[in-house]
């Protein structure tokens, strides 16, 4: 009798214990229901348009035709369009190479060489991040000027005869312009390393500075491979910068001269707002994407620390 009562006892308490779970993801579900309805309004639903969009010739007024994969093909072809994405691969260069490249070498010289001012150095690098990149391309665009400081610099240590309106020629302006990018980039690739470098045990490098290893061995050998995570880290947000610029491209050049700075998130804009091409701008955002979740998951990949 006191066993059927015991039992019964637990298979109450078990049935309330389940009624309180229900209750309680329930109200979790209630809680997250906002934050769930932003996402799928603002992300999935706009994303689920882009690649239906893509299929068809629309020029956003008349009723849409189905177009199949001709869209996909123009983006490929296109001179103008396949131009602008190598532009947007070689920024690639100047937004993340560039910058991991000169992150890790500051990060090097503020925590072995530096003991004075590291804070002062940490706000000075890391200013372009604060600053609106609408300002920063406007600075930058006087910055390249005919009269502007980089060919004043060159009067003045004379060679003034190779100034020239650099963001307005054809051969130099991309790379004036990835310059802009790496100056941008640099100092949150180096907050992030800074970062990194705090969290590795400082008896690696007592142990190998007393197998007489010197700064620059303890940085490679012991601090180098605990920035794994880091250097992933700034390798994914980097590159989804460069190829994802547009803000900065369309102040200081808007594409020219003759196409030379053209990046696809531009051209998507100019596809669908100026040409009222849906289709053909929809195509090319999803060949961006596609681009750009390839290029993340291969830093992912070769960033990964074994098992």
């Amino acid at each position: 009798m006191n066993e059927g009562v015991t039992t019964a006892r637990r298979s109450g308490r078990r049935r309330n214990e389940r009624g309180a779970l229900n209750q309680g993801g329930r109200g979790a579900w209630l809680y997250l229901l906002p934050a769930v309805v932003v996402y799928v309004g603002f992300l999935v639903y706009p994303a689920v348009s882009t690649l239906q969009f893509s299929f068809l010739d629309w020029d956003g007024i008349a009723p849409p035709e189905w177009a199949g994969i001709g869209n996909f093909v123009l983006a490929l072809t296109d001179p103008l369009l396949a131009r602008a994405i190598g532009n947007g691969l070689l920024l690639i260069v100047f937004f993340t190479v560039v910058p991991i490249a000169v992150g890790l070498l500051m990060t090097a010289l503020l925590i072995g060489r530096i003991r004075h001012g590291t804070t002062f150095f940490r706000v000075v690098f890391f200013l372009p991040q604060v600053l609106p990149l609408v300002a920063v391309g406007t600075t930058w665009r006087w910055v390249y000027s005919e009269d502007g400081m980089v060919n004043q610099f060159l009067d003045l240590v004379g060679l003034g005869h190779l100034g020239r309106a650099w963001l307005g020629d054809e051969q130099f302006a991309l790379v004036a312009l990835g310059l802009i990018g790496t100056w941008v980039m640099s100092g949150l690739c180096m907050m992030l390393f800074m970062s990194g470098a705090q969290k590795v045990d400082t008896s690696l490098h007592e142990a190998a500075a007393i197998d007489g290893a010197g700064p620059v061995r303890q940085f490679l050998s012991v601090t180098l491979p605990g920035l794994r995570k880091e250097i992933s880290i700034a390798g994914v947000i980097t590159t989804i910068a460069a190829l994802a610029s547009f803000d900065l491209v369309f102040v200081t050049t808007n594409g020219g001269p003759a196409g030379a700075t053209n990046v696809p998130a531009l051209l998507v804009y100019r596809l669908a707002f100026n040409e009222g091409d849906i289709g053909a701008a929809s195509a090319l955002a999803v060949v961006l994407t596609v681009l750009v979740v390839v290029l993340v998951g291969a830093i992912r990949y070769l960033a990964r620390e074994d098992s």
